[in-house]
């Protein structure tokens, strides 16, 4: 089994690269955000730690954590924010590592993708063999967030500034998937790519 990380800015198009990796190859896919989501669910290992951090005000009637207030007491403040990604960080980790040896214990898959966009940041490329970059032109992406969240352009600035430049994606993946175009192009890129891999079998 190949360990793949898929990594790349917002409006890039990873969960369209991903939507035709699950349909046409045999393989599982992890997206670390939604890793993180369901360990911060009440009985989630992260669930207890941030409510005693944040307090009981992050907490909804349902015992679920608020991300909207959670959002609002950290973002403010960095201290705050770094204890809540000293919680949920490694825990995170953990779970992609268990997840990773329980596919390989199964033996049902020949490719595993993890999918974050803070893939490299946060050092997932020490858990994976490899990475590949979904780019995107910046124009069609700025065209992507307006037409798909409703983001303004100060927004989308200040998102685009925050992330690695094309530069610093290049250098550190060893794939580059170029989904500014067709449908098409995107999944003959894929397929070639894919196809080296089957073929050594």
């Amino acid at each position: 089994m190949r360990v793949i990380g898929i990594t790349g800015g917002v409006g890039s198009g990873k969960t369209r690269v991903l939507e035709y990796l699950k349909t046409k190859y045999h393989c599982r896919i992890l997206l670390a955000d939604e890793a993180a989501r369901r360990l911060q669910e009440p009985g989630g290992v992260c669930h207890g730690q941030i409510a005693a951090l944040l307090g009981g005000r992050v907490l909804a009637p349902d015992g679920r954590i608020r991300r909207d207030v959670m959002a609002e007491l950290i973002f403010g403040d960095a201290d705050k924010l770094a204890a809540v990604n000293a919680i949920v960080h490694p825990a995170v980790r953990a779970c992609i590592l268990q997840e990773i040896e329980k596919e390989r214990r199964k033996g049902n898959v020949d490719f595993f993708f993890l999918e974050a966009a803070l893939l490299i940041e946060n050092g997932y490329d020490t858990v994976v063999e490899e990475l590949w970059y979904v780019r995107a032109d910046e124009a069609l992406r700025r065209e992507r967030l307006k037409a798909s969240r409703g983001y303004s352009d100060a927004k989308i600035d200040g998102i685009l500034a925050a992330q690695l430049s094309d530069a610093a994606y290049r250098a550190h993946c060893s794939f580059v998937i170029d989904n500014s175009g067709e449908l098409a192009d995107t999944c003959e890129q894929i397929d070639r790519k894919m196809g080296e891999y089957l073929w050594k079998k």
